[in-house]
This record gives structure tokens, C-alpha cells and sequence, in this order.
């Protein structure tokens, strides 16, 4: 698996997991389970969770994932912007670690902004529980242009080690303004990892497209290798699709393998294209 260094030089996977809608049902907890162990075994080591999905549940379904290999497991977990505040973002981190049965948390993420909080006491916050062990490093969801600008003007902001948006074929926004932010960013030595949240589509629509098809069956790949690949191609980022059951996790480790030729972007660029102005970053 093919891996991507952060801020502090630790590696990790450019093809992780994620677990959105994981923990809700109790009849399919235990092929969840399954299919992340197949991930990790399959070298997507990387699993991205939060207290938000299935109220805790998903956070206890990656816990029995990587029992008895949580050495080989990048955990990345991500706190409520109503549980950020100085008093209350520690009892959500304790309550995370108690959920995952871990002792830090490997990357923990401000899930998304909300003005009731003031960013710079979550950004101490997180410090502290750096300081103290329970969190490795920390970062940052859902945050645009003018987000990143306020974190960087704060004491510590710079510390940041990830921002995870909402990218795929139909939303491109970042490529109007946030990567040309963290584009100059690196200009200045400030490094910083996209992770790509539903990085195949929300529901079937993007999968069910017909260009898409059509480069599937030059490369003997499903549309949504596809559209994987393509959001591999993005230097610097981290691609998180969820997948609940063996198959479809098979098939995501095998995107890695996709190369995308320069008539394949093409094309895809001609169906799907980069915005040519501003666009303001959607979230999920």
C-alpha cells in the first residue's frame, strides 16, 4: 500500500477506511467488524470514525476491528463542535478512547465549525490532550478557505495535521480555493494531509455514470475504482470510502493499482468539471 507522510513524519495510507452509518444496526456489527479486519489485512491500516456516527456505535465496531492489532491501525476519531469547548472536549475524548479501547488517539479532528465555540480554546484544548498523551496529533473537517485562515492566525493553529472535506468527482470545490491555500502553505514549509470523505459519491448517482462505466471497461475496473483513482491522483490526500461488507472492500484496495491515463482525465474533466470560480466547500 502505497503511503503518504504526515507533518511529524508518521506514514500512513493513502487509501484508508471509513465507518459513516457503521454501528447503527446490531445484525450487521459483526460483518462490519469483518470487513475492516479485511481492510487492515489488505494494508488500509488507516480508519476514520466519530462520536457522531451511530452515537458511539461505530466507534465500538472499529474497537473490536483492530483488537489484538492495534499496533498495525491508524485511528482517526472526531469530536461534535458542542463537545469542543475547554470542559467539555476531554470527557469526549475519554469517552472516544473508552469506546475504541485505546490509549490515544492517533489523529483527533474538530468534525466540523460551529461560531458558538471559539476556536482558539479548542486548539488549546487539543494541545493539552496532546500534552498528556490521550490524543497524537490533531486536525480539523469541513474547513474552507476563511477556516483555514483563522486557524493559522491562531497560537498553535499551525499544529494542525489534517483537514477532511467532502471530495469526489461531482464536488470539486476544494480545487477552487482550499488547494491553492494549502498549496502555498507547503510553499512556506506548512505541511498538511487532505482526507477525502466520500470520495465515490453520496448514494449511486456518480456510480451509475456513463462515462465512468466506460473508462471502467478500458481498465477492467468497477466505476467506483474509478472514481477512486481519480481522487488518488491528488498529490497529497487521503481517500476514506466506506465499505461494509468483503467485497466491496476487495475492490477498494485494488484502485491503488488503477493509473489513470491523460485521455482518462480528460474525459473526466469534460463530464465532471473543476469549478472555474470560488465555490464554497459543501459538507456532509
Amino acid at each position: 500500500m502505497k503511503t503518504i507522510p504526515l507533518p511529524d513524519g508518521e506514514s500512513v495510507p493513502v487509501l484508508g477506511q471509513g465507518t459513516w452509518r457503521m454501528g447503527e444496526n446490531s445484525r450487521a456489527h459483526k460483518d462490519e467488524v469483518a470487513a475492516l479486519r479485511l481492510g487492515i489485512e489488505l494494508g488500509m491500516t488507516l480508519i476514520d470514525t466519530a462520536e457522531m456516527y451511530g452515537e458511539g456505535g461505530a466507534e465500538k465496531v472499529v474497537a473490536d476491528a483492530i483488537e489484538d492489532q492495534r499496533d498495525r491501525v491508524f485511528v482517526v476519531t472526531k469530536v461534535y463542535p458542542h463537545n469542543a469547548s475547554p470542559t467539555e472536549l476531554p470527557k469526549a475524548c475519554d469517552r472516544s478512547l473508552k469506546r475504541l479501547r485505546i490509549d490515544a488517539i492517533d489523529l483527533y479532528l474538530l468534525h466540523w465549525r460551529e461560531r458558538s465555540t471559539r476556536l482558539a480554546e479548542t486548539i488549546e484544548t487539543f494541545e493539552n490532550l496532546r500534552a498528556a498523551g490521550k490524543i497524537k496529533r490533531w486536525g480539523v473537517s469541513n474547513f474552507d478557505v476563511d477556516d483555514m485562515e483563522d486557524l493559522w492566525s491562531i497560537e498553535n493553529g499551525t499544529n494542525c495535521a489534517a483537514n477532511q472535506v467532502l471530495y469526489n468527482l461531482e464536488n470539486r470545490e476544494i480545487e477552487s480555493g482550499l488547494l491553492p491555500f494549502l498549496h502555498q502553505l507547503s510553499t512556506l514549509n506548512y505541511e498538511l494531509l487532505i482526507m477525502a470523505y466520500s470520495p465515490v459519491g453520496h448514494g449511486r448517482g456518480l456510480l451509475e455514470n456513463a462515462t465512468l462505466k466506460n473508462i471502467g471497461k478500458r481498465h477492467h475496473a468497477t466505476t467506483s475504482q474509478i472514481a477512486l483513482a481519480w481522487v488518488l491522483r491528488q498529490p497529497g490526500a487521503i481517500a476514506i470510502p466506506k465499505a461494509s461488507n468483503e467485497k466491496h472492500v476487495r475492490d477498494n484496495a485494488r484502485s491503488i493499482e488503477i493509473k489513470l491515463t491523460k485521455e482518462d482525465l480528460a474525459e473526466l474533466d469534460q463530464e465532471f468539471p473543476a469549478p472555474k470560480s470560488n465555490k464554497t466547500l459543501p459538507m456532509l
